[in-house]
């Protein structure tokens, strides 16, 4: 129970959050007021803006990095469409990109998205079609050689019709593994946003094809109503 000045007692609403309420504007649909509504309720976008994150996905990489341990220091990582940047401030504590951490090997991490973003100590941001012709090429001579981890947070934009973004979101993700095929280290990791639905299959076949391991895990910061997961291959085969 909260207290009065006086010391004495209130009901105790003054424990509970209130809840933000946001009214549908003029032009703004009903679930664009919901989403809004979501995002100004939710803990980590809470979170991320008082600890300086870019956004609340930044616990996703955090969550899914703390099971497996892949962003370790002098590890050289590859940010595909990392826009506003969030995994990239992660990775770049987590690798030792500044070299804060005395006696520890320095990381490397290179981010590239369509857009343009705002720079960030630590990481090299560049404005990139991972898709196109020669960009593996491009990210090798940035980085002055293979990746050791290659991580994706994309998402094709969605129609509203759950199998098509389904659908959509696993062909993205097949074309980062194969981008992630020709970019990565023997025995690097590959981790990836899915949203599950049914046709994940084909895309775990591949990857079992050139990862000695395959896991998925739905880290706690996803929204529980949401049908994301990630993908994480590790001991990348090479060219076996």
């Amino acid at each position: 129970m909260t207290k009065t000045p006086t010391g004495k007692n209130t009901s105790g609403r003054g424990q509970r959050d209130l809840k933000v309420k946001v009214k549908t504007a003029r032009g703004r649909t009903l679930s664009s007021s919901r989403w809004l509504q979501r995002q100004l309720n939710d803990p980590y976008v809470k979170r991320a803006q008082a600890e300086g994150y870019r956004g609340r996905a930044a616990y996703k990489i955090m969550e899914v990095d703390d099971k497996f341990r892949f962003l370790v220091p002098g590890a050289r990582v590859v940010d595909l469409g990392c826009a506003p940047g969030g995994w990239c401030q992660v990775a770049v504590k987590r690798v030792n990109a500044l070299g804060e951490k005395k006696g520890k090997a320095v990381g490397t991490i290179l981010g590239v998205d369509l857009q343009e973003m705002e720079s960030l100590a630590g990481a090299e941001l560049h404005q990139l079609d991972f898709m196109d012709d020669g960009a593996d090429t491009q990210v090798k001579e940035w980085l002055g050689g293979k990746a050791d981890v290659v991580m994706s947070d994309m998402a094709a934009a969605s129609c509203g019709h759950k199998q098509t973004d389904h659908l959509r979101i696993i062909s993205l993700c097949e074309t980062a593994a194969y981008f992630a095929f020709d970019v990565l280290e023997n025995g690097g990791t590959f981790v990836a946003k899915v949203l599950a639905g049914g046709a994940e299959g084909e895309l775990q076949k591949v990857l079992k094809q050139k990862f000695t391991k395959v896991m998925y895990m739905k880290p706690p910061s996803s929204r529980s109503d949401s049908s994301e997961k990630f993908v994480v291959a590790m001991g990348f085969r090479g060219e076996s």
